[in-house]
């Protein structure tokens, strides 16, 4: 970017982060609650279904192209209306599987093809996966390799022919079940460790690669995730993304663009649970007043619209970050283990303020806390971003 492109970006950043009722979060906001959630969520829940119609819905409405620049047929202008979009849909929709599998597939598979694919690779599946046609996952961990991401087992032999040999498996992936391109990391050469490592654009309709069944999960439930497995899937050396050995340096930069903005559409559900828990002390009775005149309940929901704001300043000073390129690691880093700390309390809050309301399935609050609590794990867990962040201070192992 140029001086200018940066100067902009960061003036647009700002002005989305003094203004919680931003335009653009509000049109998004508005959309996804009058367009979303016509199903019934809770038996969705129970029965782990993904909303499918919802998602092409999001996706005819544009929001999976807000992240892509024009040139690659999307609609990106700044990073702050990215932000927006998503917090938007948080807001907006009560399904958080369906904004969190939306939020991964714009941050980090299209954002791979985006900084990183080949102009064939972009023009196979970007349109594909902008206008809902198709599902991108990002699959870099597997049953035995979480937190120590680069001693994958999973490789890609390359062979005579120019092609390559992947087998493998990976684990607990976001979109997997339901994928029709991935992201796969293989090793290419063991003896380089972390530099030995590839980034294969694959689609799953290939022979040998296996979709795993749904899991079952606390929460996220309605988002799909499972195992991919591959069989001697052979790939040409076309779907190398970038060059070979490039995979590590791939994941980290998106793994850091995931940890600054996961957080983003939970932003807006946790202002979503704010503006019901304080609609619910207002009209909630006991002792002859409403609930909210209680001391105790007031100071829950002020609690609550603490973390929200917490939440959103750690993702937009990850933004600021990025778009300045000072302090990326600890800014992402932050912004992973705030979000989370911050979405569990605020929905522990939550469910407290509702009582007994709040623990019963049906009326749809206990099913926030279960959703946050996936933020200890996932894009690496909350022990993991406090060790980056004590090796970046200079402290630790």
């Amino acid at each position: 970017m140029t001086t200018g492109d940066v100067d902009r970006e960061l003036l647009a950043l700002a002005h989305a982060l003094a203004d919680a009722d931003h335009p653009v979060r509000r049109a998004t906001s508005e959309w996804a609650r009058e367009h979303l959630g016509r199903h019934d969520r809770v038996a969705a829940d129970r029965e782990s279904q993904f909303a499918v119609e919802d998602w092409r819905r999001c996706a005819e409405h544009g929001l999976l192209r807000v992240a892509v620049p024009a040139e690659q047929g999307g609609t990106y202008s700044d990073l702050a209306t990215v932000l927006l979009t998503l917090e938007g849909l948080g807001h907006g929709s009560y399904d958080n599987g369906l904004s969190f599998a939306m939020g991964s597939q714009v941050v980090s598979t299209q954002e791979a093809l985006v900084r990183f694919g080949s102009d064939a690779q972009c023009a196979e599946w970007l349109e594909p996966m902008m206008s809902g046609a198709a599902y991108g996952a990002f699959a870099m961990t597997e049953p035995e390799v979480g937190s120590d991401a680069y001693s994958i087992s999973t490789t890609a032999v390359r062979r005579p022919d120019d092609t390559y040999v992947i087998n493998g498996h990976k684990a607990y992936i976001t979109l997997g079940p339901c994928s029709d391109v991935v992201v796969v990391f293989a090793s290419t050469n063991r003896e380089a460790g972390p530099w030995g490592l590839t980034a294969f654009v694959v689609p799953t309709d290939l022979p040998g690669v296996e979709r795993a069944a749904n899991r079952e999960k606390m929460g996220m439930r309605t988002t799909p995730f499972g195992d991919l497995l591959f069989h001697d899937v052979v790939v040409p050396s076309s779907a190398i993304l970038a060059r070979e050995g490039a995979g590590a340096s791939i994941f980290n930069s998106i793994i850091q663009h995931e940890r600054s903005f996961v957080f983003a559409t939970q932003v807006g559900a946790m202002r979503r649970q704010l503006d019901a828990a304080i609609d619910y002390a207002k009209t909630r009775e006991q002792g002859g007043q409403a609930i909210g005149r209680y001391q105790a309940v007031a100071h829950r929901l002020v609690d609550m619209r603490q973390q929200h704001d917490e939440a959103r300043l750690f993702v937009y000073r990850a933004a600021l970050a990025i778009v300045s390129g000072h302090d990326v690691p600890v800014a992402a880093a932050l912004a992973k283990l705030v979000g989370c700390d911050t979405g569990i309390a605020a929905a522990t809050s939550s469910v407290s303020v509702h009582g007994a309301i709040g623990y019963a399935s049906e009326f749809e609050v206990e099913r926030d806390l279960r959703d946050a609590v996936g933020g200890l794990v996932y894009s690496g867990t909350s022990d993991v971003q406090r060790n980056i962040i004590a090796r970046l201070l200079g402290v630790g192992g």
